[in-house]
């Protein structure tokens, strides 16, 4: 079994939840981590054992040693980030949002293409075990076709001007956040919507709080869709279908449920707590197709990012949301 040398592009709670995932895989070798302060890089290296730590995200990218890099900065720099690693001929795993526009991912991609170098965005929901289990269930016409999907995604965050969450300059606000996960899951059951419309509040930064967005099909299917830094809403997706309900849930721990409630018959309920809470899939996936000498993955290929970024740009349009000089 081949070791890939993984590089951490800078270090955080989110790098550090995926690192912890990635320590449960024999393939991995914590390797480098990058940071634009070199003591915050040393220390996250000496907590969890990588064997290098860099004060520049340039020294990481050009450490002829690394081959996978997981890109953890801010929204609005995975852009910039991306492309460097791209140009020094790493693969690289991008958390979401994969950019801020559909023009910035297209550039990545085209750029990764061009290095021939494999490319993938960091999307939790379509390696999870039960997220797999909804669509065995909907391929199988047990439960019909979709009708309607409700899903959500809130939670209070105290407001802090700087904090990424509400920090335009950073790429803020709970659509790109947190309300890319039921958007994720829209186009993972139901497809590209036919029309949009969508309405949001905005804090005192000019960030977005809270949106709720309605996806219309030209089939007569419908999807209402809502995130929020104000409300505990929880997290979820509903599936109301021709024959019953499919309603999948998780916590913040990523623990998940699946309840299957086909008319007619016994409640079926499904639960699950994956170890590293389940990020190691998405680790477990890029080792995969760099074994197998692909370029993208067939779980989330490229195909699907740029339809979540393009979908995502019509949401903020209709909801008048702006981030300046980037759209």
């Amino acid at each position: 079994m081949k070791k890939y040398k993984w590089g951490i592009l800078a270090p955080g709670k989110m790098s550090a939840k995926f690192t912890r995932a990635l320590k449960l895989l024999e393939n991995v070798e914590l390797f480098a981590v990058g940071s634009r302060d070199i003591n915050r890089a040393s220390q996250f290296a000496a907590e969890f054992g990588f064997k290098k730590a860099y004060g520049s995200y340039e020294e990481l990218a050009t450490d002829s040693e690394v081959e996978i890099i997981y890109v953890a900065s801010p929204h609005s720099r995975h852009y910039e980030h991306t492309l460097l690693c791209l140009k020094n001929r790493k693969a690289v795993l991008v958390e979401k949002a994969f950019s801020l526009n559909n023009r910035e991912a297209a550039e990545m991609i085209d750029e990764a293409t061009r290095q021939k170098v494999f490319l993938m965005e960091a999307l939790w929901p379509p390696f999870q075990p039960l997220y797999q289990k909804t669509r065995e269930i909907l391929d199988s016409g047990e439960a019909g076709k979709i009708i309607h999907m409700n899903a959500r995604f809130g939670f209070q965050a105290p407001f802090h001007p700087a904090d990424r969450k509400f920090n335009l300059e950073l790429g803020g606000g709970s659509l790109l956040d947190i309300g890319i996960y039921p958007v994720i899951d829209a186009l993972w059951f139901l497809g590209v919507p036919d029309e949009i419309t969508a309405k949001a509040t905005f804090s005192e930064t000019g960030s977005e709080d809270s949106i709720s967005i309605i996806f219309g099909y030209n089939d007569r299917r419908m999807a209402t869709l809502y995130s929020s830094f104000r409300t505990v809403a929880g997290i979820g997706s509903d599936l109301l279908c021709e024959n019953g309900n499919l309603l999948f849930s998780r916590g913040r721990d990523m623990s998940q449920r699946l309840t299957v409630a086909i008319n007619g018959k016994e409640n079926a309920d499904y639960s699950l707590l994956p170890e590293g809470m389940g990020y190691h899939f998405e680790a477990i996936e890029v080792m995969k197709c760099l074994d197998e000498g692909k370029l993208q993955s067939d779980i989330v290929p490229h195909s699907f990012t740029l339809n979540l970024m393009a979908t995502l740009d019509r949401i903020r349009e209709a909801a008048g949301i702006r981030f300046q000089g980037r759209d």
